[in-house]
């Protein structure tokens, strides 16, 4: 491999981290078959892609992974498994965009159109460019090299193009959907003149970030101490049996995780999004720590204080994903469940119930599924989307639910400050914005309360 000069201590360190990263043991997986990976060098291309080249010595290097090949799976995953395909199936019910097989079909098109859809933005902006006057790009090109941004971030694009192709192949043999498949589906969207969904691609790659990289921990942190110590309060003692929690709107899954991680709890998850759901069964397939990586900010140029930091790579996940300790169930949170009534202990919405689109929908729904004396965690703010039937304010979300035989309970001032005079619920300001290096914060004043279903 060549070697960049300037660059060299930074690559030396990079491929220590990868040698130890990847030597490391899985945990959690004792008595399990493990095999030895050998990869003989480094991509010098991924490395160095934004890198300038001037003089070169030369680096040989093995790379010794190992990986743990996982476990049968448990027969609460085996049977959702099956129910899952049985409802993936054409037959099963009516076809149409909100068909769930539809729906998994428009989110690989997606993953598998990323490179294409960013191209277009950057193609524009390098149109842009053109109108700048020729006198002015001396100045730019000689100073900082601006057209190499351009070389560089398709570069980066191309590599980011290669994960989202991981994470359609990992979707295609956990769904069963063919390539033809998707290949028809594709060449129908292209025909009809419809894109790939860019945003929703991006949001989930971005989600990587949030929930699992070390770059999220102070997006984590604003709010999974509060409500992991909330549950921790209400179940000190655990050991007579798991207590059923279920979180909606999961995203791609590292709270529910962070709560199966305390012992004593089972986990369930539910997503609609298709493009978080294939997210997360990646992670499901690939668990080591620091075992993948993107470069998730190159589609915004704006609030980086510097270039590298918009070009820099993020590694995923930060700590072993134990898929075997949380469940997965896709689909409608209002529907999914329906034959689980009274079945849980705690419903936990965290950055949920605003994307309802009739909130007394999602609230009938948490009442119904918590067992009596059960417990309703929220945390989050009151974005309302676009066409909500319904639009609350906080005090009408207290009366609302406490006319439906909800009753809010004292938290702890570390969850934040008492937001309406003469109820329980605290607001506590909470980061939702990935990037914890940009020149900008999108914040919320998250709200947080526990309340007992009383009746």
């Amino acid at each position: 491999m060549r070697l960049s000069h300037p660059a060299t201590w930074l690559v030396l360190s990079f491929a220590c981290g990868v040698l130890s990263t990847g030597s490391e043991t899985e945990v959690g997986n004792e008595g399990a078959e493990k095999k030895i990976v050998v990869e003989d060098g480094l991509d010098k291309e991924k490395i160095l892609a934004s890198m300038p080249v001037d003089s070169f010595i030369e680096l040989h290097e093995v790379t010794v992974t190992v990986e743990t090949i996982r476990k049968k799976p448990s027969p609460r995953h085996e049977q959702e498994k099956k129910n899952l395909l049985k409802r993936m199936s054409k037959s099963h019910g009516k076809w149409d965009t909100n068909h769930p097989r539809h729906r998994l079909l428009e989110a690989l098109f997606g993953f598998s159109r990323y490179k294409p859809r960013q191209m277009a933005e950057l193609d524009r902006w390098k149109g842009l460019y053109k109108h700048v006057s020729k006198a002015q790009k001396a100045v730019l090109e000689k100073t900082i090299g601006y057209s190499q941004k351009f070389e560089t971030a398709e570069q980066l694009l191309d590599l980011n193009q290669e994960l989202c192709n991981e994470i359609v192949e990992t979707a295609l043999e956990f769904y069963g959907i063919t390539h033809k498949e998707l290949a028809d589906h594709s060449k129908a969207k292209d025909d009809a003149g419809q894109p790939a969904d860019r945003v929703s691609t991006s949001q989930a790659l971005k989600h990587f970030v949030r929930d699992w990289s070390t770059a999220g921990i102070g997006e984590r942190e604003d709010a999974f101490p509060c409500i992991l110590d909330t549950l921790q309060t209400l179940f000190p003692d655990r050991s007579s049996g798991d207590i059923k929690v279920l979180f909606p709107g999961s995203g791609v899954g590292r709270l529910g995780h962070e709560v199966a991680a305390l012992s004593g709890f089972e986990v369930t998850i539910n997503e609609w999004s298709m493009f978080m759901n294939l997210a997360y069964r990646f992670l499901e397939a690939h668990p080591r720590p620091g075992s993948k990586a993107l470069h998730p900010f190159i589609d915004s140029w704006s609030h980086h204080a510097n270039t590298a930091d918009m070009f820099r790579g993020v590694s995923f996940p930060d700590k072993r994903v134990n898929a075997s300790s949380v469940l997965l169930v896709e689909g409608d949170f209002t529907s999914a469940f329906k034959t689980e009534k009274g079945q849980y202990d705690v419903v936990v919405t965290h950055f949920f119930i605003d994307t309802a689109r009739n909130i007394m929908s999602y609230f009938d729904a948490i009442h119904a599924l918590l067992k009596p004396g059960g417990y309703w965690i929220n945390f989050g703010p009151l974005l309302w989307g676009t066409g909500p039937f319904v639009q609350l304010s906080l005090d009408e979300i207290v009366a609302v639910t406490k006319s439906m035989g909800f009753e809010y309970m004292d938290a702890s001032e570390h969850c934040g400050n008492l937001t309406l005079e003469g109820e329980k619920v605290r607001g506590k300001e909470a980061v939702y914005g990935f990037n914890d290096k940009a020149l900008t914060k999108n914040a919320y004043s998250a709200q947080f309360w526990v309340a007992r279903k009383v009746r």
